[in-house]
């Protein structure tokens, strides 16, 4: 498939509404979610027709027939990161629920009170909280690495962290904020010199460019379908397999068993261990057409237009008075979002003054609390860039920040 940017825009039928009835949507909210190509939407819509059946319980054919689809997506998702098996990927809720997973399990397998894990100042909540409420239970001691004004995380600090107690590094890919790539294959290859697991959350990096689990080396790796033109509400966290095996389950419940008594039970085998209840099959189905849809277009084709609409937006921006941009200042080191504040206007007026000419923004802390107060702000405006965005969606952001700026 040709990386053809109109053509592309009609599988999202979406983008060609009107907002207000009278200005053409310009959605730059992508970060937050994307919106859904048609592929996926009549994959969903198919399967609820034509093949709904609960999966791996049932012998009859429509049971087969999904579990098929549901075990396909796992494979589909395997090979969209470049796993060793599909034993090592977990499906789950999102990002969120991934990281909630690993910090519950691995904390009980691999940790003690005063142990540590290592995380970064720019790290989004859902990277923050889960081992706040480990340190809560457990007594586990975390650790911050601290960035630049322009961030970027400071290497040298992060090496001087670790201690025989560090037993975990999870840090983002790529920030939500200031659309910092982060050197992921070299910070893992540092916590490994010490010893130290890593985990990645991979929720602002996997929609935009290839990601290769195995050429990262990290031990963990959490992604959600809603952020990469999928459904809401399923996500994937990847594990080495020897780890998996030895953490205990986060959840209990169905078809993660093996056997079960009233004296003991025994849980069921990788992948399954981590996914008790009837999954979300139809979900999964979908992410695995978006993953398809995604990799039908060409990974290096998506990071290459994202790239270019992103250096023209930084080069654009730059001629808007009193513009105050956040992150890495070259666009090569950055990922396809751009946080901003001008002059004395609060984030919230710049949203949704630009609402009302149908850009659809992000405006607040991004659930990144410590990262804003590293900032010394109270939030920004957020613009994420998709493989549907054009340069015109630029211009109109541009000439709306400017017709926003004079009213005030």
């Amino acid at each position: 498939m040709a990386f053809d940017i109109e053509h592309i825009r009609q599988d999202f039928p979406i983008l060609s509404r009107k907002i207000y009835e009278k200005y053409p949507l310009v959605y730059l909210d992508n970060g937050a979610t994307t919106q859904k190509p048609l592929c996926v939407l009549d994959a969903m819509r198919n399967e609820y027709v034509n093949v709904n059946a609960n999966v791996h319980r049932g012998v009859h054919y429509l049971s087969q027939q999904a579990t098929d689809l549901h075990e396909g997506a796992r494979e589909t998702v395997r090979n969209f990161i470049n796993a060793a098996s599909t034993n090592e990927i977990i499906f789950t809720r999102g990002t969120t629920e991934s990281i909630n997973l690993l910090a519950s399990s691995f904390v009980e397998a691999y940790m003690k009170e005063g142990d540590e894990v290592i995380i970064s100042t720019m790290e989004h909540h859902s990277n923050i909280v889960p081992w706040q409420l480990q340190a809560k239970r457990h007594g586990i001691v975390i650790k911050v690495i601290p960035i630049s004004d322009d961030g970027i995380l400071d290497i040298e600090a992060y090496k001087a962290l670790f201690t025989e107690k560090t037993k975990l590094v999870s840090v983002t890919h790529v920030s939500n904020v200031l659309g910092t790539v982060n050197p992921v294959k070299d910070i893992v290859r540092i916590a490994h010199e010490h010893g130290v697991k890593c985990a990645i959350d991979g929720a602002q990096s996997a929609p935009h460019m290839k990601i290769d689990v195995q050429y990262i080396g990290c031990d963990f790796y959490a992604f959600s379908g809603h952020k990469m033109y999928g459904p809401t509400g399923i996500g994937v966290l990847y594990g080495k397999e020897n780890l998996l095996d030895a953490m205990p389950p986060y959840q209990g419940g169905g078809d993660m068993i093996g056997t079960v008594s009233f004296e003991n039970t025994t849980y069921a085998a990788l992948p399954y261990k981590f996914e008790a209840g009837t999954p979300d099959y139809i979900a999964t189905h979908g992410l695995a057409k978006a993953i398809e849809y995604m990799m039908g277009l060409g990974l290096e084709n998506i990071e290459a237009h994202e790239r270019e609409l992103t250096r023209y937006a930084l080069e654009q921006m730059q001629t808007i008075d009193g513009i105050r941009i956040f992150g890495p200042k070259e666009s090569e080191k950055r990922d396809a979002v751009i946080s901003f504040l001008v002059g004395d206007i609060h984030h919230l007026d710049m949203g949704t003054l630009l609402d009302r000419l149908g850009i659809a923004v992000r405006t607040g802390h991004h659930c990144a609390e410590p990262l804003m107060q590293r900032l010394g702000v109270n939030g920004t405006v957020r613009a994420s860039l998709a493989l549907y965005n054009t340069k015109e969606e630029i211009d109109s952001l541009v000439s709306g920040i400017k017709r926003v700026s004079q009213m005030f």
